[in-house]
């Protein structure tokens, strides 16, 4: 069975459901601001490739160790609140950049800190943040409003950095950061007036979870070969590039002869603007269904250009390869995503989303570990190129182990019977 086709950008025309999308949104692009104003900082002052492989471990080790027993969280309690939570501590860490920023007394202890309390207030925000979805979602809009999240999501990811050098060559850093608070005060303010908690339409909430239930979720998602597939693709983009594009991109634009301010923010912009084009085409085109071999191929074209980017040595020929990897990068990720919040039983929706966050996050850490030691021996540059070859070379391994095989039968909350039957044909 299929049903049919969700409404393009059907969410937004929901009043409740397009203010939660654009302040989820902001606040994305807030965290991501942030991400350019710090690692600039941090790279002019300190030169150090080992604080650059620190900065993805420090980002992303919360969401390997945290998303599980946040997202148990999440279940349990007042979505509204964990939000809350997590968004005053990015405008805390935010204020405490600018205060070290201003006074010039940053040190590297201090840096590591707040990089660590900032991955955490990420990994807290993700399962709330994706529980309510299903309270927000219009009636048979649930796979539009998923898709749309994941999309302003990644737009906020691939955004930021098209905004976060505004801010940084328009205000400086340390008048960029403070200024970068605003950005997650309308997600915290719509929080005080949301009339759903993450379980409304259930009606239920969670009994008591324990680490133990992990063992449960990966049963289930293992016995689901498409939301496997997407899981694992998931964790190979995170292992394998993560976020060493953006932290590198001072690397990279040196090794391109552009390190100026002006072409440091033509590469940033480049990677966010294909993100936006990819974003808006997508969802106006509905042209890419939710299936494995889309999210293979997406995954594919990631790390190709990222080898495009590291290897040409050709500015106009890194600029193109950013903006098709940005592109890319939309596609793959919102596609893993949607597969599995339109699969995950709703028993175990937020511990489900807690282990796509924790393999799609938390395994950025195995990136930045990478990194640290590859760029340390070999240089930055090379070491995302070394990242990028294997994230292709990876995804059509899986790719061709995927093709043909025999599909498993639909989870339980699935709305889409198509996801299952992959095109193995």
């Amino acid at each position: 069975m299929s049903l049919a086709a969700p409404r393009r950008f059907g969410a937004l025309r929901d009043r409740p459901s397009r203010f939660y999308l654009l302040s989820a949104g902001l606040s994305m692009l807030g965290d991501n601001n942030e991400h350019v104003l710090t690692y600039w900082v941090l790279w002019q002052q300190f030169h150090s490739p080992a604080l650059v492989g620190f900065e993805v471990v420090s980002h992303w080790l919360p969401f390997l160790l945290l998303s599980v027993p946040f997202g148990t969280l999440a279940e349990r309690y007042d979505c509204r609140r964990l939000i809350q939570a997590a968004q005053g501590l990015f405008m805390l860490v935010s204020i405490c950049w600018g205060v070290l920023f201003l006074t010039g007394t940053l040190q590297v202890w201090e840096a590591c800190v707040l990089l660590v309390l900032h991955g955490c207030a990420g990994a807290l925000w993700g399962p709330a943040e994706q529980m309510l979805l299903h309270d927000y979602a219009p009636e048979g809009e649930l796979p539009n409003i998923v898709r749309l999240n994941a999309t302003f999501r990644n737009l906020g990811v691939l955004c930021g950095p098209v905004v976060g050098t505004l801010l940084l060559f328009g205000l400086g850093p340390v008048w960029g950061i403070f200024a970068n608070v605003l950005f997650y005060l309308p997600m915290t303010v719509l929080m005080l007036r949301a009339p759903y908690t993450g379980h409304t339409r259930s009606g239920a909430v969670a009994r008591k979870t324990s680490f133990r239930d992990v063992g449960v979720v990966l049963r289930t998602v293992r016995g689901d070969r498409a939301m496997a597939t997407a899981i694992v693709l998931t964790a190979l983009v995170a292992l394998c590039g993560g976020g060493s594009l953006q932290v590198a991109m001072p690397s990279i634009a040196a090794a391109l002869g552009a390190d100026t301010g002006v072409g440091y923010g033509l590469l940033l912009f480049a990677n966010g603007v294909g993100g936006v084009l990819g974003g808006f085409l997508l969802e106006a085109t509905n042209s890419l269904r939710p299936t494995v071999r889309v999210a293979v191929i997406s995954t594919l074209v990631i790390g190709l250009t990222t080898v495009a980017v590291t290897v040409s040595g050709v500015f106009a020929i890194a600029v193109i390869a950013l903006v098709i990897g940005g592109v890319a990068s939309l596609a793959s990720l919102s596609v893993a995503q949607t597969i599995v919040q339109l699969r995950a039983p709703a028993e175990q929706r937020g511990r489900t989303v807690g282990v796509f966050n924790m393999v799609g996050q938390g395994f950025r850490t195995g990136n930045g570990i990478t990194l640290a030691v590859l760029g340390t021996a070999i240089g930055v540059v090379p070491a995302v190129a070394v990242g990028g070859a294997a994230l292709a070379v990876g995804a059509g391994l899986i790719g061709w182990y995927a093709r043909g095989r025999p599909s498993s039968p639909l989870g339980t909350s699935a709305p889409i019977a198509d996801i299952a039957r992959e095109d193995t044909a």
